[in-house]
């Protein structure tokens, strides 16, 4: 009878072990296939810092993170208890292996290198599609909140960040501002419009794209290639830049100088104390995250006060 009492209760524990397993199992899609996981995931390694944002804001800490061009709201990754697994675009498989990961996150600058990280654990791909932001992010936010098991947590921020971002919207369009988004590379100047990496500026916060009608743009891998002519003609009454250089560590401060001139200078978004000089660790390599999105609307409200 004891025997059969403990036999009875084994299959019991197993039972429960399996059904809990069961409950706890998720699939979701991503831009390249899809991630299975039969239970929430307790060694995470992230390729990205957008998707470090978004589990930082979760309450998770990962096992693994790259620690090149960590934005300053995620410095306490920067500790030698966490693994270092390469860069943004170059994964480093030792590290990551060695890390034991039961799912690894990655974003887009890693894409090349999914396939080779699926062979070590299930891989989460995080990617957005220009003229898309909250669409996309919010998307991403879900699905790595049901991979983690804290969807209650990422409602709530999302349900937050809708607020901020319908009030600065409905500001904007009142005020209608004519409005550029340009990036500096070195010499080059380029501009971002409605299907751009900066779309979320015209599409969620409610500013309206200013062109030119006179001086041609041409396409390229950063945006469309400009000069300060081009900008003038446009006749801005915001301009928002970025600095590129600053955003990959290669230098700080040469945006300020690079449009310091007469032709800048004459603009209405000069004259008007609307040069905003947008966050490079947000806008460039964090873009997605949820802090991120928060000082992306810092940073826009400075075109409102």
């Amino acid at each position: 009878m004891t025997r059969l009492l403990q036999n009875i209760t084994a299959l019991f524990v197993c039972l429960s072990t399996l059904f809990a397993s069961a409950a706890n199992a998720v699939t979701v899609e991503h831009a390249v296939g899809q991630t299975q996981l039969d239970k929430t995931p307790e060694r995470i390694v992230v390729i990205g810092h957008a998707s470090l944002d978004v589990l930082d804001n979760l309450g998770v800490t990962p096992v693994g993170v790259v620690h090149h061009l960590l934005p300053s709201y995620l410095q306490q990754y920067n500790d030698k208890s966490i693994a270092s697994v390469g860069t943004l675009h170059e994964p480093d498989f030792e590290a990551i292996f060695m890390a034991r990961p039961d799912l690894i996150i990655a974003e887009g600058r890693a894409l090349p290198h999914v396939q080779e990280l699926q062979k070590i654990a299930p891989t989460y791909v995080m990617m957005m599609e220009n003229g898309h932001y909250w669409r996309d992010m919010t998307q991403h936010w879900r699905n790595i909140a049901l991979l983690v098991d804290k969807q209650g947590e990422v409602e709530s921020l999302i349900s937050e960040l809708e607020g901020d971002i319908a009030a600065l919207s409905a500001k904007a369009k009142a005020a209608q501002l004519n409005t550029m988004v340009v990036m500096n590379a070195g010499s080059n100047v380029t501009m971002f419009g409605r299907d751009s990496r900066f779309s979320q500026i015209f599409n969620e916060f409610g500013f309206s794209p200013a062109s030119s009608r006179n001086v041609a743009a041409t396409a390229g891998p950063h945006g469309h290639l400009i000069s300060f002519e081009y900008i003038v003609d446009a006749a801005p009454q915001s301009l928002m830049i970025m600095d590129r250089e600053q955003a990959i560590g290669r230098g700080t401060g040469k945006a300020q100088a690079f449009f310091g001139n007469a032709l800048i200078n004459s603009t209405e978004a000069a004259q008007n104390g609307k040069l905003i000089y947008l966050n490079p660790e947000a806008w460039y390599i964090t873009a997605g995250g949820i802090q991120a999105t928060r000082v992306m609307l810092q940073d826009i409200q400075q075109a409102l006060n």
